[in-house]
């Protein structure tokens, strides 16, 4: 976490020393680097914004986008419906459609606990590779967290005193206790108005026993958090997203003070919010929806909603409420400033040519250089327990080592058919320190993380002498397991243990967030490693004590 809460100061130590150092030259003028569109997949919306990056280190918004999508009609975690997949697919093809028509040149896609959690979540993220040409990262609730903490402190006064920052999704609730340099405490929780109505509401209007079991569970999963609060005490909430949205927007309109421009900064008292809540808690479908300030589509979803916030401002003894118009939308363009802020400085110096001219190769292809890494990684912890019997070597290793750091570069020419433009991006990249053989295979191997398999009627592979086919096969079986098991392109995974056993192969995960994205992206991929290990692959979850629940 410490490297995400540093975003900011980083920055602005950049801005501030870039800044000086253009004014000393004569030289200062805020150059465009490159105009991006950031899309935050909710579970009842998608939020999309399209930014200019200067060369100081700010940003500046375009447009915006937000389409209802319903992703969980069905309740968070089960199975999205095909019509909750269908209005995905088509609110992103309308997002694609304005971010091209403003010249975005890339579009970073960030989804949430809506399709992490699905047991066909991964399923949807290839329909949406397939048919948009748009590549979906689903990050954990840390995460979620996280980035939202750092779009309201980059958005939002925030006040001395640490403050409650609260982002009402569908399928989770994010809080995050924090001042405008720090956060004491960041959590998710399944708290969403999407999970909590579909568990616990089936009364219109809510019945008085649903309000209590609701709050009865939020007083059991608010626990961390009350405890934080008492400890750096505030006595602001901050609120960000829909549901938050449309409370204030609601109670401005009660007061006839609507906001005439944005709602950041919007205020209302905890005394306003709980005159509005007597009112509207006990109202119907038909009598809500004759509120000014609520979207139609979150009718159903209100009523959970205002009782967690009723919850949070009475037991925290919260007096003020005030929004914030960023939120993760704005989090993401925040990490990616950062990222671009750092390809800025020189490449780290390799002594090795070989390690050397593979990074500057990625750099130039703007990898995805987290996920590249852990591919990596996890790959080489694969290779380690079967070097021996594979007959695979040190050389072997090193190769698909690199051939994991580049097996996504071809994301650089399209998000169709990636794999391939890969094998020609490494093939035609002049690679320093590599034979041409050493060459072709880790071009192979990149090629083969996904899709098919290796066959005698590609051309390139057909090249290949005997030897050689079998390593490249050998290699392409690890690195597709490894790929799989990164399929959040998040790092889900955080410790991997192996057990072979005469018939089968049991990879056993430790992950930070649901498991089932990446149990689901490499199990589909699994036919190639279990061909050279003449063995069945089983990958299980172990819940530990350690292991995080958000």
């Amino acid at each position: 976490m410490a490297g995400t809460l540093c975003i900011i100061r980083y920055i602005n130590l950049f801005v501030i020393n870039t800044k000086i150092s253009l004014f000393m030259e004569g030289t200062y003028t805020k150059k465009v680097l490159k105009r991006v569109a950031a899309i935050d997949l909710g579970t009842n919306s998608f939020h999309a914004v399209i930014v200019d990056i200067y060369s100081d280190g700010s940003f500046y918004i375009i447009d915006k986008l937000k389409e209802m999508v319903l992703l969980a009609e069905k309740g968070v975690g089960n199975r999205l419906s095909e019509d909750a997949m269908n209005r995905a697919v088509d609110a992103l093809k309308k997002i694609k459609t304005l971010s091209e028509h403003q010249g975005a040149e890339q579009i970073l896609s960030y989804a949430t606990s809506a399709i992490r959690e699905a047991q066909n979540g991964g399923e949807l993220i290839q329909r949406v590779i397939d048919e948009v040409g748009i590549k979906i990262t689903a990050i954990p609730g840390r995460v979620e967290a996280e980035l939202i903490g750092l779009a309201v402190q980059h958005g939002v006064q925030m006040p001395p005193k640490p403050s409650l920052i609260m982002d009402i999704g569908g399928g989770s609730v994010e809080f995050i206790l924090a001042d405008k340099d720090k956060f004491y405490h960041v959590s998710s929780k399944k708290l969403g108005v999407a999970r909590m109505a579909a568990v616990f509401v089936d009364h219109d209007p809510i019945s008085n026993d649903e309000i209590k079991k609701l709050k009865q569970h939020y007083n059991v999963n608010l626990a961390d958090v009350a405890q934080a609060f008492a400890i750096h005490r505030g006595s602001i909430l901050i609120g960000s997203s829909g549901t938050m949205e449309n409370i204030g927007l609601m109670i401005s309109h009660r007061q006839k003070r609507p906001p005439n421009l944005s709602i950041n900064e919007l205020k209302f008292s905890a005394k306003d919010f709980f005159a509005f809540y007597d009112d509207v808690i006990k109202m119907n479908f038909e009598e809500r929806a004759k509120l000014v300030g609520l979207d139609e589509k979150r009718n159903n979803l209100l009523p959970a909603g205002l009782v967690l916030v009723h919850y949070v401002l009475k037991t925290f003894g919260i007096k003020e409420v005030k929004l914030s118009a960023q939120a993760l939308r704005e989090g993401i363009i925040l990490m990616y400033l950062k990222q671009e802020l750092d390809d800025l400085r020189e490449i780290e110096f390799f002594d090795d040519p070989r390690r050397r001219s593979v990074m500057e190769l990625v750099h130039k292809c703007d990898w995805h250089e987290r996920h590249s890494r852990h591919v990596a990684a996890l790959a080489l912890q694969i290779f380690n327990a079967f070097a021996s019997e594979l007959q695979l070597t040190p050389v072997d290793r090193e190769l698909l080592e690199y051939a994991a750091f580049m097996h996504d570069i071809g994301y650089y020419i399209s998000h169709r058919k990636h794999h391939k433009h890969a094998l020609y991006l490494i093939r035609n990249a002049d690679l320093r320190g590599f034979d041409e053989n050493e060459i072709e295979i880790m071009a192979n191997v990149a090629r083969y993380h996904r899709r098919s398999i290796p066959k005698a009627r590609h051309p390139q592979y057909q090249s290949l002498n005997k030897a050689d086919k079998e390593r490249v096969k050998k290699l392409s079986g690890i690195l597709r397991i490894a790929d799989g098991l990164d399929r959040s392109h998040y790092q889900n995974v955080r410790e991997m243990k192996i057990e072979k056993g005469k018939k089968t192969v049991a990879i056993r995960i430790v992950t930070e967030a649901d498991p089932q994205l990446e149990i689901w992206g490499a199990m589909r991929k699994n036919l190639l490693f279990e061909q050279i290990t003449k063995r069945k692959l089983v990958i299980e979850e172990v819940k530990t004590p350690e292991t995080v629940v958000t």
